[in-house]
């Protein structure tokens, strides 16, 4: 089973703190097994470590200040997919990218430095026009694992949403 950790790299405390916490959850929604958050340090790690607490399975969201240590460690493991306008079309790279073990999706909040394009095994366009790191980050996810995502099961979920055609249907656990 492929491990998909995401680093998102250039994290601004008051201008991406929404942003940044939406990409932690749409990777832990989506597939995903960590977000590594580099950048300036504020309470988002925690708030997407509690939403995981909260509604269950494994997601777990780190802080690193500089990204080129994890990216570099994680380079040894990992193949790298830097999601950009620039690369190539994720319809033509997926098929590729399905076949790797450990991938390291990279997702910028500023302008991307070129050590990460260098060290990039796939440097992959979702479109060519400008779009929100957190979209390209959810068709990354959904396209990778071909939509079979949307059904999985999250484990030790405190909460959990019951799907309901009219209003709304919560169910909260309560653990002694």
């Amino acid at each position: 089973m492929t491990k998909i950790t995401v680093l998102r790299i250039g994290h601004r405390k008051n201008r991406d703190k929404r942003i940044t916490t939406h990409c932690g959850l749409v990777a832990r929604a989506f597939g995903a097994d960590k977000i590594i958050i580099c950048g300036e340090e504020d309470e988002c790690v925690n708030t997407i470590n509690k939403a995981s607490k909260a509604w269950g399975g494994k997601f777990e969201a780190k802080y690193a200040k500089d990204f080129v240590k994890p990216l570099k460690k994680l380079k040894k493991t990992n193949k790298i997919v830097h999601l950009t306008f620039f690369g190539t079309p994720i319809q033509t790279a997926i098929k590729k990218i399905r076949k790797e073990k450990n991938i390291l999706i990279v997702i910028g909040a500023e302008k991307v430095p070129r050590i990460v394009y260098n060290l990039a095994d796939y440097n992959v366009a979702v479109t060519n026009q400008p779009h929100s790191e957190v979209a390209a980050l959810a068709i990354m996810l959904d396209k990778f694992f071909s939509g079979k995502e949307l059904n999985k099961k999250f484990t030790s979920a405190k909460k959990k949403i019951i799907p309901s055609k009219n209003g709304k249907n919560f169910k909260k656990k309560t653990y002694l």
